[in-house]
């Protein structure tokens, strides 16, 4: 095994937030264009305090955070897991920021159509379909490549490698 300096993987979290319209929150990045609020855990940070941080920090609201819906591993360059939620629009008035050009409300059926990005619209496709059980996905990008597939819960069965 060979040694690296500093980590491995970094620490992602991201959020699908609704408000009391059922309407999904999105942010439309400078580069990779529309997609939920999400961002890196700072060193130090917990979770929790990071995802409030991101979604303050992207869209000017503030938000309740439920259940964990999701886990992804990234496993190309720059490694990552990601830690998904699902939250709820508590207080605050959507603003676009250094970290997004833009944020807005959008059903479902609207965000599915802003989302361009194959990794964002796999992982909006994700959340939306939360059923209950955590799923955990690994990809990696350039090209997009689903590898494996898998609900938390029954982690000894259910699993769907992809070839």
């Amino acid at each position: 095994m060979s040694e690296k300096a500093g980590p491995r993987h970094g620490v992602v979290v991201g959020c699908l937030v609704r408000n009391a319209k059922e309407e999904v929150l999105l942010i439309r990045h400078h580069k990779r264009g529309w997609e939920i609020p999400q961002g890196r855990v700072e060193e130090g940070e917990n979770l929790v305090d990071a995802l409030h941080r991101e979604v303050a920090e992207e869209a000017g609201v503030r938000i309740e955070i439920g259940p964990l819906a999701a886990v992804w591993s990234m496993v190309s360059p720059p490694a990552a897991v990601i830690f998904a939620f699902l939250g709820r629009y508590r207080s605050g008035a959507l603003l676009a920021s250094d970290d997004s050009d833009e944020a807005g409300w959008f059903s479902e059926a609207e965000a599915a159509e802003k989302v361009t990005s194959s990794v964002m619209r796999e992982r909006l496709a994700a959340l939306l379909q939360f059923d209950g059980t955590v799923s955990y996905r690994c990809y990696s990008v350039r090209p997009y490549r689903l590898h494996l597939e898998r609900g938390l819960a029954a982690w000894s069965e259910g699993a769907r490698e992809i070839p």
